[in-house]
Order: C-alpha cells, then sequence, then structure tokens
C-alpha cells in the first residue's frame, strides 16, 4: 500500500464510512487535472461535486431548523450560507486531512493542491455525494453531522447581520437608494396571513419572497437579493 492509499483509508476511517463501492471515493477524491490515458483512471468529481452540493444544503438547512425552529427564513438563510460556502467545506476537507488523500496532476501538486481552498472544498462536496451514494441520506447525515460539528459551533456563536440591514449597507456601498419594499399579495385566514414582498434596488431585478409577517417576508426577499448577487 502506497501513501496515498494509506492517506485514503485514513480518510475512510476518520469519517466513518465504510465504501461498499470504494470507486465512489476514489472519483470523489480525483481532481480534473488528472489526465486521461491511464488505464485505471477514475472519473473525476466534478458531478458528485455538483450533487454534494445539493446534499450538504439539505442537511445544513435541516439542522438549522431544528436548532431554530422560530427563526425568519432570512435570518436562516444567512447561517445556511455560512455553513455551506466554499470556505466552510474547505475548513471541513482540512480537519478531515483530506488534502493527502487526493488525486492531483503532478503539476497542480507541485503547485500546492492539496492545500488550496477551491479543491479542497469541491472535494469535501463530493466525498459528500459518495457518501450519500454509497450508503444515503442516513449515512450522509451522520458523517455531515460530525464533520461539521465545528462550523455549527461557530454559526452559533455568531448572530447574524439582519439581511435588510445587509442589503441597506450593500446598497448604498454602491452608491444607490434604499431598498424598496412591497407587499405584492396577501393571501390566507386572517389568522395565519401569508405576505409575498418585492424588494428592489436601483439598477437590479427585484426579489420576492413570502412570510408570514411583512417584515418576516421583507428579511426573506433583501436575503434572496444578496444571495442572488453573491453576496451571502
Amino acid at each position: 500500500m502506497n501513501s496515498r492509499q494509506e492517506a485514503v483509508a485514513a480518510l475512510q476511517a476518520r469519517l466513518g464510512h465504510t465504501f461498499a463501492d470504494p470507486s465512489l471515493l476514489e472519483r470523489a477524491l480525483t481532481h480534473a487535472s488528472v489526465g486521461g490515458g491511464a488505464p485505471d483512471r477514475a472519473s473525476d468529481y466534478e458531478v458528485l461535486e455538483f450533487i454534494g452540493d445539493r446534499v450538504i444544503g439539505l442537511l445544513a438547512a435541516e439542522r438549522l431548523a431544528e436548532l431554530h425552529p422560530k427563526a425568519a427564513e432570512g435570518e436562516l438563510s444567512v447561517r445556511l450560507h455560512g455553513l455551506v460556502s466554499g470556505q466552510a467545506c474547505a475548513r471541513v476537507a482540512r480537519r478531515l486531512d483530506m488534502g493527502p488523500a487526493l488525486r492531483l496532476a503532478g503539476g497542480e501538486t507541485k503547485m500546492g493542491g492539496r492545500e488550496k481552498d477551491s479543491i479542497l472544498g469541491d472535494a469535501c462536496e463530493a466525498v459528500m455525494a459518495a457518501i450519500y451514494r454509497d450508503g444515503g441520506l442516513e449515512a450522509a447525515r451522520v458523517v455531515f453531522l460530525a464533520a461539521w460539528h465545528e462550523e455549527f459551533e461557530s454559526n452559533e456563536a455568531v448572530k447574524p447581520r439582519d439581511p435588510k440591514t445587509a442589503l441597506q449597507e450593500w446598497a448604498q456601498g454602491l452608491g444607490k437608494p434604499l431598498p424598496l419594499y412591497e407587499v405584492t399579495n396577501q393571501s390566507g385566514p386572517a389568522h395565519q396571513p401569508l405576505f409575498t414582498v418585492s424588494v428592489r434596488v436601483e439598477g437590479l431585478a427585484p426579489a420576492l419572497a413570502q412570510g408570514a409577517t411583512r417584515r418576516e417576508a421583507e428579511k426573506a426577499a433583501a436575503a434572496n437579493l444578496l444571495r442572488r448577487e453573491g453576496q451571502i
């Protein structure tokens, strides 16, 4: 067993998941820099990365809803971004010591690929997808809750900015007027209304969201606009 094989075996032990199909883990750890031509070449991790992003998002949203059952959608959206961002996934990958297990081309290795946030974050997403495909959502959930434990602790320690405040500050930083909010629809019975709110920043398409109160809908709409513009 060579050093990389040892690293893969150690990673599998740290994950706490024994793969029924080890080729899934190999694929998840294979960077696109690995060229074709080698007869044993596994497919790279790009498709798994796409799936893993959704798996992590679902599991993080599920856990946040358990931890904050009364939180508005806007607050949950801000917290969610902090848990699923590329930086968060890279931190998780480092804690799992994923770098030595990666399969990279020689040139990428020489350029420090095993320590790059972008590569580690993508590989982390791919590994979560591999676990999901190998063992299902429950297996992925078990690994996620253990691997993201520190991320949740940090997330809980920080009170995220109100999305409306964040949107206002961002708009003013661009030299634009204050965001404009408008209730575009109200439905449901009087004791359980549902508000649909649109928020517009000058020069940008509006963003919509719904909430049980006007304020909740406004916060969710602000978070949606910030997310769409890559600000959260």
